[in-house]
C-alpha cells in the first residue's frame, strides 16, 4: 500500500511538472505573477492597456465590450471613448482592428487572446512580456527568452526600452541581483531605458495580464464572493443543525 501512494505521488507530480512545461511553450517562466480580480481599478487600466497596444492585432472574440463596462464599471460614454475604436456598439465583440493586415505583416494571424491567461497562465504571459530582448538575426530585431523565435514584435519597447542578453561572464556576475536590469530572473539587463522606470513597467504589464486573466474567466470574481458566501451558510447551517441533534437526544442521553 505505501508503495502504491508513492508511485501515485510521483505521477502526479511528473503530471504537474508535465503541465509547468507546457504552459511554458517549452521555455521558462522566470516570473510569478498571481492576478487579482478583484482589483476593479487594476483591471480598469489593464483594459486601456490592452486596447491601446495589444487590440490592433489581436482579439478577444469571446468578451462583449459591454461585458467589460458592466464587470469594470466603465460608463458607457467612456467605454465607447477610450476603448472602442474599430466599432460603436457596445454589444460587438473585441475584434481585433486590423487582424488582416497583422497576418501579411508577421506571416500568420495573431492569435486570438480571449483565453490566453488561462491555457498559458498568467505567470506565462507575464513572463513572456517581461522577456524581450535585442536579437539581430531575428526577422523583426528581437527574441524572446520564454517563447524562442516568437514572431510577434516587441510592441511595449518604448514603455520598457530595449533588453540585452549580457555575456556569459557578467551574466553569471549578475544573477545575484534582484533588480530589472542585469540580475534579471529572464538573465536579460536593461540596455536603453524606456518611457517608464522598471518598477512602473512592471506594474503596466501586471494590470495587462490580470485584465487577460479576468478574460479568460470573467465570472471568477463573483464565483468566488458566491463561495464564501456558501461557506458560511454550512457553518451556520452545521451549528444550527447540531443545536437541533442536541435537542432531539437530550433526553436519551
Amino acid at each position: 500500500m505505501k508503495s502504491l501512494f508513492l508511485t501515485a505521488g510521483a505521477l502526479a507530480l511528473g503530471l504537474m511538472a508535465s503541465s509547468a512545461a507546457t504552459a511554458a511553450g517549452g521555455g521558462a517562466m522566470p516570473f510569478s505573477y498571481s492576478p487579482d480580480p478583484g482589483n476593479t481599478a487594476s483591471l480598469q487600466r489593464g483594459a486601456r492597456n490592452f486596447t491601446a497596444y495589444c487590440a490592433a492585432c489581436h482579439s478577444m472574440k469571446l468578451m462583449r465590450y459591454s461585458r467589460v463596462g458592466d464587470d469594470l464599471n466603465i460608463p458607457e460614454e467612456m467605454l465607447q471613448a477610450n476603448l472602442m475604436f474599430n466599432t460603436d456598439a457596445t454589444g460587438d465583440m473585441m475584434m481585433a482592428a486590423s487582424a488582416d493586415g497583422a497576418a501579411s505583416w508577421f506571416g500568420q494571424k495573431p492569435p486570438d487572446l480571449s483565453l490566453t491567461a488561462r491555457a498559458r497562465t498568467p505567470s506565462w504571459v507575464y513572463s513572456y512580456l517581461m522577456s524581450f530582448y535585442v536579437d539581430a538575426e531575428r526577422p523583426l530585431g528581437v527574441n524572446n527568452t520564454v517563447l524562442a523565435g516568437a514572431s510577434m514584435p516587441h510592441v511595449l519597447w518604448e514603455l520598457q526600452g530595449w533588453q540585452v542578453k549580457p555575456d556569459a561572464e557578467e551574466g553569471d556576475a549578475a544573477a545575484d541581483d534582484d533588480g530589472h536590469g542585469g540580475g534579471s530572473p529572464n538573465g536579460l539587463e536593461l540596455a536603453t531605458e524606456g518611457q517608464l522606470s522598471p518598477k512602473e513597467y512592471q506594474a503596466f504589464v501586471g494590470d495587462l495580464v490580470n485584465f487577460m486573466a479576468y478574460a479568460a474567466e470573467p465570472g471568477r470574481a463573483g464565483r468566488q464572493q458566491l463561495g464564501v458566501k456558501v461557506l458560511l451558510f454550512l457553518l451556520v447551517f452545521t451549528f444550527l443543525a447540531y443545536l437541533l441533534k442536541k435537542e432531539y437526544w437530550r433526553d436519551i442521553h
